[in-house]
């Protein structure tokens, strides 16, 4: 018997002549997945209709494993590459350097098997000065636009988590595409109704990134449970949205996302949820691990995910708070950690680069009151 697969419906992303389903696939948590993991993944995601996917690592073996997977569907699927995504000794971390950018560019396509990208992200743009920067010359919108002329990329786009940097990308015309993290706990965010509008006077294609808040959504002790279908439906049904691209880390979780498009309107339904579930991010750790590294070696995002757990679960509690951030570290990386929250520095370098402006120092003072005083007992 043959099984029925329901595909995704499709959206123009912004002005540009590319159309991606509404549901596309982040990839980044099939990294440090086996390669018959990431191939399945991505062989029921395209039969399903699903075309955009998101390849945010220059990581060797997470490469070689997608590239195996998208071989003979090139043609079938939209492909974003980022600039400013960089490894040392399979740790991931940030670059600004553009030779360095191009390079791991290079890399990417190659292990892809491809000439080109159809989007090239210039990522985690998050305030003025990074705009600033990326606006001089030889820096990476320069770059960006150079690769789209040299036919190695068709559109630009610029990714970031906060509001004024993303609308001064919009409003300056820096980007064909913006990426910005979008999800139903965040309805109340303040600007987020402006970069909507922007975007759409601008004829700028806006992907919704952190759909389920780093799984952040899904912790018990809720008031009321909430589905990835609803948090897909409550994107979906926002303005000038283009698509969504929640990550995946095997096919189970495709599945249940890719359920949407056959769901009943009573279960995308999000009404009652944005009534009681609503929770302001702004301030809470989703364990991303972007303020590493630490100068003291603090394994944060494993810190606050265990704090999190002991003071809303209890302390005894076997619940497994998802730790996105850890699929940013290489294996060698990990026994270099601690996670000792007292040994901080209170030197702030990690509440600089958090995107989502958590009080990194007070959060560890009480991470070193609960945590510490229970492993002593």
């Amino acid at each position: 018997m043959r099984i029925k697969v329901i595909r995704v419906k499709y959206r123009k992303l912004g002005e540009t002549s590319i159309k991606v389903s509404e549901i596309g696939l982040g990839t980044e948590y099939l990294n440090r997945k086996s390669r018959n993991t990431v191939k399945s993944v991505v062989d029921k995601a395209v039969a399903s209709g699903v075309n955009y996917i998101d390849i945010v690592f220059s990581f060797k073996e997470y490469l070689e494993n997608l590239g195996t997977a998208i071989e003979g569907n090139r043609d079938r699927v939209v492909i974003t590459a980022h600039l400013g995504s960089a490894e040392t000794n399979g740790h991931y971390r940030l670059t600004q350097d553009t030779n360095e950018c191009e390079k791991y560019y290079n890399k990417v396509l190659s292990m892809l098997g491809t000439d080109h990208a159809d989007i090239v992200f210039i990522q985690m743009v998050n305030d003025l000065e990074s705009v600033e920067r990326i606006k001089q010359k030889g820096g990476k919108l320069d770059l960006a636009k150079r690769l789209v002329k040299e036919g190695r990329a068709r559109a630009v786009g610029v990714s970031g988590h906060k509001v004024p940097a993303i609308l001064k990308v919009i409003e300056e015309d820096l980007a064909d595409i913006v990426m910005f993290p979008i999800n139903i706990a965040w309805d109340s965010v303040p600007g987020r109704k402006e970069v909507f509008e922007a975007c759409r006077k601008k004829g700028i294609g806006l992907v919704a990134m952190k759909p389920f808040g780093g799984g952040r959504l899904f912790h018990p002790g809720k008031n009321i449970p909430i589905t990835p279908i609803q948090c897909l439906s409550y994107i979906l049904s926002l303005p000038g949205i283009s698509t969504t691209v929640p990550g995946v880390a095997n096919l189970k979780e495709l599945e249940e996302i890719l359920r949407y498009n056959h769901a009943s309107a009573r279960e995308k339904d999000y009404r009652d949820v944005i009534r009681h579930f609503q929770q302001e991010l702004d301030g809470n750790c989703v364990y991303c691990n972007h303020c590493l590294p630490c100068p003291a070696r603090i394994d944060i995002g494993n810190v606050l995910s265990r704090l999190d757990r002991a003071v809303h679960c209890g302390f005894r509690s076997k619940v497994d708070f998802y730790y996105p951030g850890r699929i940013r570290l290489g294996k060698q990386y990990f026994p270099k950690l601690t996670s000792k929250p007292s040994t901080c520095l209170e030197c702030g370098s990690c509440m600089k680069r958090c995107p989502f402006n958590v009080d990194v120092i007070s959060k560890m003072k009480e991470a070193a009151s609960v945590l510490e005083k229970q492993s002593n007992k």
